[in-house]
């Protein structure tokens, strides 16, 4: 799949300017490598996770606040389903993920996107090479994140960070910084819900979806 990941990358910088934020098309590359993955999300469900629907009302959204063009929305959405696509190798990562209870919560495209999504969710965690856990907000002010986090486990053993603001991405790979982060992380799944709870906290939500 190495070439795969690489070919991601140059798509990635293919995409025209305000598609994609700085240092994310070289976190694609690796995490198309990647021997685990693990993410953090706050509002929106995770993109590797994404439905296309829900994916695609996301990028209309952008389109419509002129964030975005109509050909980049389009570009975001098939280049999310590859890059889905590539986790189901042979050999897939180990995708461990840790969602804010906002992410469930938010409602996104209306009762069938939504639905959908949460069942997508719910399929997800059944996998045996995932771990699904949910961030309810009494965990208050031990959260440790404040904003989306990825963190990715290369075959040699050595871990990456990737993180975003509003603005602006950041790829990091300083031992030294990425170490804390991943410290941190662990104290997220502690303090997130088990994954047969939060897998029951999404269907509670799906079934009250109006």
């Amino acid at each position: 799949m190495e070439g795969t990941a690489d070919a991601f990358e140059r798509e990635c910088r293919e995409i025209k300017q305000g598609g994609l934020l700085e240092g994310f098309p070289e976190y694609v590359g690796h995490e198309g490598r990647a021997a685990e993955i693990r993410l953090y999300e706050i509002g929106i469900i995770p993109g590797l996770l994404q439905t296309p629907e829900y994916a695609r009302v996301l990028a209309d959204s952008a389109v419509r606040r002129g964030a975005i063009a109509p050909e980049q929305a389009d570009e975001r959405v098939a280049f999310l389903t590859e890059r889905q696509a590539a986790l189901t190798r042979p050999r897939p990562p180990m995708i461990l993920v840790v969602m804010d209870e906002s992410c469930i919560r938010r409602r996104v495209g209306g009762h069938k996107v939504m639905s959908a999504q949460l069942d997508r969710l719910a399929e997800f965690a059944e996998l045996p090479n995932t771990v699904l856990q949910i961030a309810p907000y009494d965990t208050g002010e031990r959260r440790p994140f404040d904003l989306p986090m990825n963190l990715l486990t290369l075959s040699d053993l050595s871990v990456i960070a990737y993180a975003e603001s509003q603005m602006r991405g950041h790829l990091e790979r300083d031992t030294t910084a990425v170490l804390p982060l991943l410290t941190a992380y662990h104290q997220l799944q502690a303090e997130a819900l088990p994954q047969a709870t939060s897998v029951a906290m999404i269907n509670e939500v799906r079934k009250g979806t109006p």
